[in-house]
């Protein structure tokens, strides 16, 4: 997919120590790119740096949750012009020029894209590895094929298609309901590989809590399934 087609959405929550670096390497490596960075009511300089650094900002006045922020950039991505956008997260876990690599990846338009990290070989905390392997198992049930990587942040979204699915999550487990409606509506979902960073421990932040997430994607699953499938019972 062409440059122009795309925007790029950063979803950043107290960010302002990583989100400039983030804004500045997408801008190098994707010149020209589009950079809308999301701040997710911090109480940081997130906003600042960002604009600072070359993105347009957008800003909710209290934290709403991951799910909120990607829902307000998607919808203001189309909102100008764009065909499909890629999420990356502001913590610099997800290098630049992956997601330049996914924004020109040659999927069909109307494709989510999702990636696929190796959490052994990128270090990643042994917490996170379980609870992705244990996500990743429940939702590949629940489709009915195989999800390497349920829960990376690096994606692109095809705007029409992924805007009319109604998510409602507004947390972490947005991302977990919009690849169970593209699937049961029958999107194409592509799964490409990538590199990814994990900082030291002492450097890592992290908003993603290992046990009550995953237990809220589970839940939302469940409230999803009977949202989706209730209709066609009551078809049949």
């Amino acid at each position: 997919m062409e440059l122009g087609q795309i925007v790029f959405v950063i979803p950043a929550y107290q960010a302002a120590a990583s989100v400039g670096g983030v804004v500045r390497e997408l801008l190098r490596v994707a010149p020209g790119a589009r950079v809308l960075v999301v701040d997710d009511g911090s109480t940081d300089r997130t906003s600042e740096v960002a604009r600072a650094a070359g993105a347009e900002v957008l800003r909710h006045a209290v934290n709403l949750g991951k799910g909120a922020a990607l829902t307000m950039g998607l919808t203001a991505a189309a909102q100008r012009g764009a065909r499909a956008a890629v999420s990356l997260d502001a913590d610099g876990q997800h290098l630049p020029h992956e997601a330049a690599r996914l924004a020109a990846h040659p999927a069909p338009p109307g494709a989510l894209v999702i990636t696929v990290r190796d959490l052994a070989r990128a270090q990643a905390p042994g917490n996170a590895r379980f609870s992705n392997a244990l996500s990743n198992w429940f939702l590949s049930r629940a489709v009915g094929f195989e999800l390497e990587d349920t829960q990376c942040g690096l994606r692109r979204y095809p705007l029409p298609e992924c805007l009319g699915l109604g998510v409602r999550a507004r947390g972490f487990e947005f991302e977990s309901e919009i690849l169970m409606r593209a699937a049961w509506m029958g999107l194409p979902i592509v799964q490409l590989p990538v590199e990814v960073y994990y900082p030291p421990p002492p450097l890592r932040v992290s908003h993603f809590h290992v046990v009550k997430d995953p237990a809220r994607i589970i839940r939302r699953f469940l409230i999803t399934w009977a949202e989706t499938r209730r209709p066609r019972r009551e078809r049949s």
